[in-house]
């Protein structure tokens, strides 16, 4: 999910007073796969008993089934929570990754936009290819950021750099060691 916006007021609660959000993004769906596979489980248990024991009627059946269906949904959200609130905000200053596990662990990772020093995207096998998801990956001056089941990374990268692009920051290969930089005089020869 992409949402462009360009906004005056605080979208989030760390935002700085004189920081715009421009671009926000999370996670593909995809992600609640490992949730929705074992949650499907759950409307078959509910009418096991009904299945088992015809003479127990429709009443038990649906019964079941509405049960299997609540379970479902517990099962689920927990999945749910952590994609909905998994998100990746970039304002004028820094991007910002609010990575939420289950319904008690969030991590967030702040970086200014000035540290970021590459952008790319990987589309890797055919599962993610039709689904339309892959892998961003950023180099950073403090290392490798890597965000896994972006859906339609292309698009991402592409606003990234044209973010960056606006904000005045380019890439430049800075010497690490500036006495690295000098050059060797020749010496004169008396």
């Amino acid at each position: 999910m992409v949402k462009q916006t360009k906004t005056s007021g605080k979208y989030f609660d760390d935002q700085f007073d004189d920081e715009d959000v421009l671009f926000v993004f999370r996670k593909h769906p995809i992600v609640m796969r490992k949730g929705l596979v074992i949650g499907a489980v759950c409307p078959l248990l509910g009418v096991i008993p009904a299945a088992i024991h015809p003479e127990l009627g429709l009443g038990w059946f649906f019964a079941g089934l509405v049960i299997g269906l609540g379970l479902w949904a517990l099962v689920l959200l927990p999945f749910w929570i952590g994609w909905y609130y998994s998100v990746f905000i970039v304002t004028n200053q820094r991007l910002i990754q609010i990575t939420q596990k289950g319904l008690f662990h969030r991590t967030v990772v702040d970086l200014t936009l000035a540290q970021i020093q590459m952008v790319n995207y990987q589309i890797a096998g055919l599962q993610e290819t039709m689904l339309g998801y892959g892998t961003i990956m950023m180099q950073t001056y403090v290392g490798d950021l890597v965000i896994h089941d972006v859906h339609h990374p292309a698009k991402i990268q592409k606003q990234i750099l044209t973010i960056l692009r606006e904000e005045g920051i380019v890439s430049t290969n800075l010497p690490i060691n500036k006495e690295e930089t000098h050059e060797e005089k020749p010496e004169e020869a008396s």
